[in-house]
């Protein structure tokens, strides 16, 4: 089950800009399914061989998701560097999470039947 709407919006106006300012964690680049409005939403990202996959930790409906599936790009600035990205999914955890690295760390609310969002590198390069 996802974590509520109401922290959902907390974050977005308390802790995310603070988080995006800090530089620390990847932040997706994406742009409002109405407004047109460039927005940087800091994110728990794991690295694919063709792409990364991001944690809706508030589920699928949550407006950073509606946003690139609207558009369907993004960019994901990791490092101080951008990588453009494309062909954004839903993908169950169960089916995507045997290709992420064995290291990373459970999140709260999220199931194997929990969608995720996956995005391949534009052209297809390894970056990270």
């Amino acid at each position: 089950m996802p974590l509520p709407r109401w922290l959902a919006h907390i974050n977005k106006r308390v802790f995310n800009p603070v988080e995006v300012r800090r530089g620390v964690r990847p932040v997706l680049i994406h742009t409002g399914r109405s407004s047109g409005k460039t927005y940087r939403t800091p994110l728990d990202v794991h690295h694919l061989p063709d792409g990364y996959l991001f944690i809706p930790l508030y589920g699928p409906r949550t407006d950073w998701v509606k946003n690139v599936m609207a558009a369907q790009e993004a960019r994901l600035s990791v490092d101080g560097q951008e990588i453009e990205l494309r062909s954004p999914r839903l993908v169950k955890k169960k089916d995507i999470w045997p290709l992420v690295p064995p290291t990373n760390k459970s999140y709260p609310g999220i199931s194997s039947e929990s969608q995720l969002l996956r995005m391949d590198i534009l052209g297809g390069g390894q970056e990270h």
